[in-house]
């Protein structure tokens, strides 16, 4: 069983009298990657300041590594490295004189811990160059590794592929889940890039006027349950699922279609050949994120 790296309990926010966070729950285990959506206005960036520690929730409770934000806080923030509001270089320093600073305010960090940082984010060839060279993708990778010096077992990153390109945000990408592949890290990352959360993170966390409208695991979150064979002698077909399992498919152009029980599938199939069906292709029907978060969002009234 994985460790429970974040656990937000029933936590909310009031900001001049006005609830902004409404008892909100949500955890990350070791090694995941959660995505956390919402609208402009919805209350993300507020509760990711509270889990870096820079607000304090009015109520409830944040615990981090089993260190309670509010009344642990050194040891809590200890184990968190973020990237909030983008980060905070010196353009005319390079990119290792960046890290050094930040290193030698905390006494727990070596020259190895910052080399570790670099080629984790895979800068070891550009990391002696000023910072004012380098493109917004490599900011972002050294912003990265300035969050990884101190190795953190959590990882906050608000908006991390704002402003970058398309090879850009897929480098980012790739790098957050070897972090939590290779590395082990937990990884909690906001964006408005609705395709790369579904592309990045194990599960979602869905936000709306301050509450938590979901939370689950993307792939079972995304699947309908919806299938397609493309199989010769479609009406034969149709009819010997029907007989045999009881699946009411409907034959559309070169294809049948139908809800089942996905795990069933592989016993479907091997039944469709046994018959003597020639099975050519055959796949799952898949909602997207975006079309998830938009159902959602509206049914709230927000959009």
């Amino acid at each position: 069983m994985k460790d429970l790296i974040l656990s937000l309990q029933a936590v909310s926010k009031k900001i001049n009298g006005k609830e902004i966070i409404k008892n909100i729950d949500f955890t990350i285990q070791r090694g995941e990657v959660l995505g956390f959506l919402g609208p402009n206005g919805a209350g993300k960036s507020t509760t990711l300041r509270m889990i870096v520690g820079l607000s304090r929730p009015t109520s409830g409770e944040i615990m981090v590594c089993g260190y309670s934000i509010q009344k642990d806080y050194v040891k809590a923030m200890s184990k968190v490295g973020a990237i909030i509001e983008g980060p905070d270089l010196y353009d005319y320093m390079t990119g290792y004189k960046n890290l050094e600073m930040l290193g030698a305010m905390s006494s727990n960090v070596s020259v190895k811990d910052v080399m570790s940082a670099v080629e984790l984010v895979g800068m070891e060839h550009r990391i002696h160059d000023k910072v004012g060279t380098y493109s917004m993708g490599m900011k972002q990778r050294l912003g990265l590794a300035q969050a990884l010096i101190h190795q953190p077992e959590l990882l906050v990153l608000d908006e991390p592929t704002n402003g970058l390109d398309p090879q850009g945000i897929y480098e980012f990408r790739e790098i957050i889940k070897n972090l939590a592949i290779e590395k082990n890290i937990s990884v909690l990352v906001s964006s408005h890039l609705i395709a790369e959360v579904q592309l990045m993170c194990d599960n979602v966390s869905i936000i709306n006027q301050g509450e938590i409208i979901k939370n689950a695991n993307v792939h079972e979150l995304l699947s309908t349950g919806e299938v397609f064979w493309v199989v010769d002698r479609q009406g034969e077909a149709c009819d010997f699922l029907n007989e045999r399992f009881h699946i009411h498919g409907k034959c559309v152009e070169n294809r049948i279609e139908a809800v089942v029980d996905v795990s069933k599938l592989e016993v479907i199939n091997a039944s469709l050949i046994h018959a003597g069906f020639k099975l050519q292709y055959i796949s799952e029907k898949n909602k997207t994120l975006e079309e998830l978060f938009l159902s959602l969002t509206n049914q709230q009234g927000i959009m």
